[in-house]
């Protein structure tokens, strides 16, 4: 075994969450190690958007620059075409997402294996050893944590102040600190494709709605392309499926509620298309021990049908970020106290605001449709009713605490 010298930090995980850390780390001159299973970041159909409160996150780490020179795009409107409203009707009422926190220019659209590649280069440039293609990952918390990994049939030990877990959903780093994940059923399915050559849509322009039975999402980005997204009803797995499963996939994007729809079957889809199960997952303790914390998905995740699994990412790497730059013993586990009770009340909120959009967004009834048109005609005037929906661009704790009771939640579903 080859033993190398003590560092401050070992990060398991070269995702954004993980990579942005080890940057973040890196510049202000901690000996950092970043371990990565992959050697070139593969389109997994995830993560596409980083919502305003996430920019924020990003611009604090003083890593905006470094996502945009990997193709970021700021998207400053979100028009909710839906089968509810006429297409007019939905462009007059855009949200202005340049305008939902002070200085943040909209949300941030960019591909996950290049946003990926870009934060693992920035936290190399920064003074951080990154490693990729690692196998098997050993870790050791307590008062003296270290990680032993496998590189190339050679087994290397690394001793350290803390170990990282950003490991993503299946983490090893959470399986090996004994700390239990509670996941929920599938809420739905989700899937999603690249596509290109698709001029005819703003590139500053995001949409969400619901027609038939179905919940889309189109996320543009520069270049005339954008990742499209399906989510339909649990009980119909593999409804896109098969050789043509591409055609079949751009062919349910004509729908009657987009102006111009015929644009998606015209476009060019990338190889990728697939479709995984929708749910939220917590942790039952604290997402940290002695000696070792987890970030990111590796602590627990919200249904993407909120888009926010980036925006947490970032959020955990900068809290995290910020404790190691005014702490002195990174092994103590009441060290990252303030982020575990801060962590499970964003959670919270953000379980709440998916179980709203699923449950209005995909209740495919008459009586769904004439739930989502009322709620549409109340939160605009209802700060309190419409914290839960605005709360995936804000933030959580940047709209009414109020907003995520219980009997507020009633109230919206019992709209008519």
């Amino acid at each position: 075994m080859a033993n190398t010298g003590r560092v401050d930090a070992v990060v398991v995980g070269g995702g954004i969450a993980g990579s942005a850390l080890a940057a973040a780390l890196a510049g202000d001159g901690y000996d950092v190690v970043l371990l990565e299973r992959q050697t070139v970041y593969r389109d997994k159909v995830r993560g596409e958007v980083i919502n305003c409160w996430g920019v924020e996150e990003l611009m604090q780490l003083g890593l905006e620059k470094c996502v945009l020179a990997a193709g970021g795009t700021y998207v400053n409107r979100f028009v909710g075409f839906d089968e509810t409203v006429d297409p007019a009707t939905a462009t007059d009422k855009a949200l202005h997402l340049d305008e939902m926190l002070p200085g943040i220019r909209g949300v941030l659209d960019v591909g996950h294996p290049e946003a990926c590649e870009a934060l693992a280069t920035a936290a190399e440039e920064a003074g951080a050893t990154v490693v990729r293609g690692i196998g098997d990952v050993m870790v050791t918390a307590g008062s003296a944590p270290s990680v032993r990994y496998e590189l190339d049939g050679m087994e290397y030990e690394v001793p350290c102040r803390l170990v990282v877990g950003a490991d993503g959903r299946m983490s090893t780093v959470r399986r090996q600190l004994g700390i239990p994940l509670t996941q929920t059923p599938p809420n739905s399915l989700g899937g999603g494709m690249l596509v290109k050559d698709l001029p005819d849509w703003p590139v500053n322009v995001t949409s969400i709605g619901t027609e038939g039975d179905l919940l889309y999402f189109v996320f543009p980005r520069a270049g005339a392309q954008a990742r499209l997204y399906l989510l339909h009803d649990p009980a119909q797995k593999g409804r896109f499926s098969g050789p043509n499963r591409h055609a079949e996939f751009l062919e349910a994007f004509r729908f009657s509620c987009i102006p111009n729809s015929e644009m998606f079957a015209a476009a060019t889809p990338s190889a990728s298309c697939a479709f995984y199960p929708m749910n939220d997952s917590w942790t039952d303790t604290p997402p940290y021990t002695e000696g070792a914390v987890l970030i990111g998905d590796a602590a627990g995740w919200t249904d993407p049908v909120i888009g926010q699994g980036l925006s947490i990412a970032l959020r955990d790497a900068r809290m995290i970020w910020d404790i190691l730059r005014t702490s002195t013993d990174w092994s103590d586990a009441d060290t990252f106290g303030s982020y575990g009770h801060e962590r499970r009340v964003r959670m919270a909120r953000l379980r709440i605001s998916a179980n709203v959009r699923t449950t209005i967004n995909m209740t495919f009834t008459p009586e769904g449709a004439a739930r989502r048109k009322a709620y549409a005609a109340a939160w605009p005037t209802d700060e309190v009713l419409a914290g839960s929906r605005i709360a995936t661009f804000k933030g959580p704790f940047n709209v009414p605490g109020e907003s995520f009771e219980p009997e507020v939640i009633e109230r919206i579903f019992a709209l008519r």
